[in-house]
Parts: structure tokens; sequence; C-alpha cells
């Protein structure tokens, strides 16, 4: 190792010429025609000139290939982008619906991300404990050393009789490479500098000394302040020193001695890779535990939660079967503890369930078979006295005003019965299962004008005007043309008796898909307690009210289940004292889905209490899909 002596530098360090050093051949202005052994000047200025076009035409040639390469790598990029973006898409959308499905997967995901935002929180920790630990263990160990080492050489220079140059830089050379305890591994090293702005002696041989690669620049300039401040006092600090060809971290110690009469400034430097190293071990053994830890924590509460959700899926998915109709599905139970108890439960709530349907079901075959049989039995028998009723009927002009009163009364409610009868037997086929659409493609708008025909003298009656809406042509439906004339029949006949002699409006529109058509009156309305009820079987909306029309109290369940049979929408709306609005909607052919009705459920006369925009009115119906009925449909 060989010191290095600061002073100053020659003029012409690296090659640069000094002044009045020659000035390089070749070097000549640039306009220079003449000399000797040049061309002549004409062809010089051509050939710079070719040189010079070439250059050019090089630079533009090497510019468009960077152009081109770019393109092709900009469109690689954006191609391998494109294609890499829906797979992250899918990969996150897959985990979100995991994340939302699977109690399982959000249980372990939580715990996972919890654990290595502890581990990560609780290695920093250790880390920088265990940093600053061998930190100080280390600056104790070198501000020890130091002092010690400082003193001998204070000694070793106070002690000495040198007189000459060779002696002084022979001593100050073996008293340092002493302190820096030159062998197998450098312990320490060292920078000897003299104190500036001190008066020059004239014995001064050296001005400083520091080890080989090491200059005064790796000593930070505070602590270089601080130790040239002083008296005698050792300051540290950390700075980087350069070892072959790595940086290193180290601590810099520095003190002051004196030398025949000169103040130097003596920094002895540690090097701290050791250190780093033993601190990248413990970080790696610390990382690499706290990795296989996460894992084992994470199979842990895979382990544990599967255990605890396995019996809750199989719960939710027995549940679901004996929501489908699977009765006899069961719970499997292992052990005593509370999955267990729960299973057991569950089962015994199970069995109780199935119990209870099933005799619900039995009952209910029971009374949809005895309705059945005794409609099919009272057939006959009121054929009988329907005969008797009308002989007796026609014959009535030659009876007393009693037996003639006796007569139209036996012959009118026989017809009442009838059609109860009559209504009796289509129910029972619905709850049986067994009623069957006969469906053919139909203009609908004979129906409705069938259907009105048919109620016009019951509208006559009540002194109530039937006005058709409808747009002109044929209007094609595939349908069952006589449950439909049921069902309009039925809604038409509803709304005169309710109209209290009003104007009842039918309104038939269609769109590309479907066909509406709405029934409005302007009678006494519907509360939203009678509206929840409407299509309920045998329900009045006032008990005490006596039917005038012979209706049965079956008709609009009736319609509905016609409705269903189109896979339609059938649905209700009304206010009191504003009347009421029956809305019947059918898909133009079997099979496809309605989305939106073309007549609207509310009328547009009625102006609903509330913020513009919005309607607190109360819409009923059914045969609409799950989650879009026709109240979400309705409602803005």
């Amino acid at each position: 190792m060989s010191a290095t002596k600061q002073g100053p530098e020659p003029a012409a360090q690296d090659g640069a010429p000094g002044e009045g050093a020659p000035a390089p051949a070749g070097n000549s202005a640039a306009g220079h025609s003449g000399g000797a052994g040049l061309p002549p000047g004409p062809e010089h200025t051509d050939a710079a000139s070719a040189r010079f076009r070439d250059l050019m035409f090089r630079a533009h040639l090497w510019q468009r290939r960077a152009l081109i390469v770019s393109l092709r790598v900009a469109r690689l990029v954006r191609t391998g982008f494109r294609r890499f973006l829906p797979a992250l898409r899918f990969i996150g959308r897959s985990l979100h619906r995991r994340w939302r499905r699977s109690l399982q997967f959000r249980t372990v995901l939580t715990t996972l991300l919890l654990a290595v935002t502890s581990f990560a929180v609780v290695g920093a920790y250790l880390s920088n404990q265990i940093a600053n630990n061998l930190f100080q263990e280390r600056l104790a160990q070198a501000e020890s050393e130091t002092s010690y080492h400082v003193k001998q050489v204070q000694d070793t220079f106070d002690g000495a009789q040198v007189t000459d140059q060779a002696s002084v830089i022979t001593l100050v050379y073996d008293t340092l490479n002493a302190v820096e305890g030159r062998g197998s591994v450098v312990q320490r090293r060292y920078v000897f500098e003299a104190m500036p702005e001190q008066t020059k002696p004239r014995n001064r041989w050296v001005e400083s000394r520091a080890s080989d690669q090491l200059t005064v620049s790796v000593i930070p300039p505070e602590l270089r302040k601080a130790v040239q401040e002083s008296g005698k006092d050792q300051y540290w600090a950390s700075t980087v020193i350069p070892v072959g060809t790595e940086d290193r971290p180290g601590i810099a110690v520095g003190n002051k001695v004196t030398f025949n009469g000169t103040v130097y400034e003596l920094y002895l430097i540690y090097d701290l890779n050791t250190a780093q190293q033993t601190l990248d071990e413990i970080q790696s053994v610390l990382w690499a535990g706290g990795a296989v830890l996460v894992l084992l924590i994470g199979a842990v509460a895979w382990y544990v939660t599967r255990n605890v959700v396995s019996p809750v899926s199989h719960a939710a998915m027995v549940s679901e079967k004996l929501a489908a109709g699977q009765l006899q599905e069961r719970m499997v139970v292992r052990g005593e503890d509370e999955v267990a108890r729960l299973g057991a439960s569950f089962n015994h709530m199970a069995a109780s369930l199935q119990e209870q349907i099933t005799q619900l079901a039995t009952l209910s075959q029971m009374q949809q078979r005895f309705v059945s049989d005794v409609s099919h039995e009272l057939r006959t028998p009121l054929t009988t006295v329907r005969m008797a009723a009308e002989v007796l009927y026609d014959a009535r002009h030659d009876f007393d005003p009693i037996n003639k009163r006796s007569a139209e009364l036996l012959y009118n409610q026989v017809e009442r019965f009838q059609s109860l009868l009559s209504d009796l037997l289509e129910i029972s086929r619905f709850d049986a299962g067994v009623a069957v659409l006969d469906a053919e493609a139909e203009d609908i708008l004979q129906v409705v004008a069938h259907a009105i025909e048919g109620a016009a003298p019951v509208a006559a009656e009540y002194g109530s005007e039937i006005v058709l809406r409808a747009p002109e042509g044929a209007i094609i439906v595939e349908m069952d043309a006589r449950r439909i004339d049921r069902i309009l029949r039925n809604l038409i006949l509803n709304a005169v008796e309710h109209g209290e002699g009003k104007p009842v409006t039918v309104t038939v529109a269609a769109s590309q898909t479907a066909v509406g058509i709405a029934v409005r009156d302007h009678g006494i309305g519907m509360a939203p307690a009678e509206a929840a009820r409407v299509f309920d079987r045998f329900w009045r909306a006032d008990p005490a009210r006596a039917r005038t029309t012979g209706g049965s109290g079956l008709g609009l369940s009736i319609a509905m289940e016609d409705t269903k049979l189109h896979n339609g929408w059938l649905q209700a709306w009304g206010k009191k004292g504003s009347g009421a609005n029956f809305r019947l909607t059918l898909p133009l052919r079997q099979g496809e889905e309605i989305d939106k009705s073309p007549v609207q459920l509310e009328p547009e006369d009625i102006v609903m209490p509330g913020e513009p925009g919005t309607s607190n009115m109360l819409v009923l119906g059914t045969g609409a899909p799950a989650g879009t009925g026709p109240a979400q449909e309705e409602r803005t």
C-alpha cells in the first residue's frame, strides 16, 4: 500500500497541452488552405463536403431505422397489452366473484394479508433493532480502538528524534501502517491530513497521507469541521469507503495529533462490510422464515375454515334441494360438536317441514279432488234444475205475482250457480295442472271487439260507454282466443260494474315483441290494501255489497291463470276516487319474453302526490320475470 501525497498538480495533466506547449499536428484551423504537403484548396473543400454529405446521409438513414424499430416495438407492446389486458380483467373478475361467493376464500385471503402485514411490520422492526445494535457495538469498538491508537501515534510523534526529511517520512509511514493493522485483512484505514490555514514550519515535510484508494474526500465535511474546531475531542461520522470495485459502509473517527509543531487531522476508518453481511444474512433468514410461516398460517387457516365452512356449504346445498322440492334430502352429521348439533337440528327441521308439506299437499289434493268431484256431480242435477227453472220462467206470465217473482229468482240464481260451477271446474283444472293452451295466430283486435260486444248489454244497463282506442290494421298474436276473450270480458265487466256509469276506455297498442291491452274505469277505484288482494279467489272489496252482475268471485283469479298460460303479465293500478286500470300484456309469439309493455299502466290523466318524476302508486300483477316485476318496471 502506497501513501498518497496531496499537493499542487502540474498544469498539463492528462495529456492536456500546457501553456507554451506545441499544438499537435492536425489541429490546424479548418479554413487553412496552405501549408507544406497539403493538397490545393479546392480539392480539400470538395472532400470535406463529400464527407459531410456522407455523414448526413448516414445520420438520416440511422434516424429512419430508429424510427422504424421504435414503431415496431410500440406495435408489439400495444398488441401484447391488448392481449394481456383481457386476461387481467378475467382474473380480476374471477377473484372478485370468488371473493363474493366463497367464505373460505375470503377468510384465508384476509388471514394471509393480515399475516403478511404483521410480519412485514415485525420484520422491519426486528431488522432495524438488529442493525442499530450491530452498528452501536461496532461504533463503541471503533471509538475505543481509535482512542488507543491515536494516543500511541501522539506518543510516538512526541518521542521522535528525527531531523531529516527521509527519517520523518519513514517515521510517519511506519507509525500509520502500524495503526492500520495491516495483515491478511486490513483492520482499519486512515487519512492523515495537515490542518489548513496554519503557518507552515520550515521542517514540515509531510502534508498528507492515506491508505490506498482513499483521499480526504471520503471524510464527511461535517466531521472535518468538527475535528478542526475542537480541541482534543473525538468525533465520528458514517461514510462510504471504496474497496476495490465496490463501495462499502464505514465509520470514520477523527482526532487531532501534532508533529514537529504542525497540527494534523487523523481519521481512522473502519469497514462495516462484515456487519452488513451479518445483517443481510439475518434479514434473509427473517424473510424466509416469515414466508414459510405465512404459508403455514395460510394452510392452517384453509384447514380450519374448511372444517367450519364445509358443513355450512353442505347445509346450503341441502337447503337448495329442499327448496327445489327434494324433501328427502338430509345433512350428514358427524360428532357431537356445535356443527353436528346444527346438522341434527337442521335435519329435524327438514323432517318436520317434509311432514307438514306432505300433509298440506295431501289435504290440497283432497280439496281439489273434492271440488272437482262435487262440481262434476252437480252438473247433472243442476242441468235438470235449470231446465225446470227455464220452464217455470217461460210460464211466469200465467202465475200470480208472488209465484212469478219466485220463478224469476229461481232462474237467476240457477244461472249464477251454473256460472259458479263452471268457474270451479276451470279452477280445478288449473290446480290439477291439466289446463292446456290451444294457441293459434289470430287478430287480437277481433277478440277485443267480440269481448266489448258481449259486455255491451251490461254496459247499457249501467249507463256506461265503452270506448275502444286501437291502431288500424290487424295485430296478429299467437294466443288461445277463448281464454283471452274470457280475460277481456271479465276485465270489462268489472270496469263497468265499478265505473259508476262513467265511460270505460279500452286501449290497445303493440310493439315488436308484445301487445298490451288496458281497461280503464273512472269509478270508485281501489285502496292499496284492496288492490293487494284483487286477484285472490272469492275476495270482494266490500263483503256487504251485493253482486248485481252475478259474478262468482273467481273471474280475476281465472284471468290470472289464463295469463300465466300465455307467459304474459296481468297488472292492476288503482286509486281511491280516481278509478282503476287493468293491463294485460301478451307476447306476440309464444316462447318469447316480455321486456316492456307497450301500454302505460298509470293513466296519463292522474297526477300522483309527491315529487315530480316519482310515483307512489301500487302496482300488482303476475307473470313478470323474477326481479323485473311490474311494480319495478312502472315506477320511475
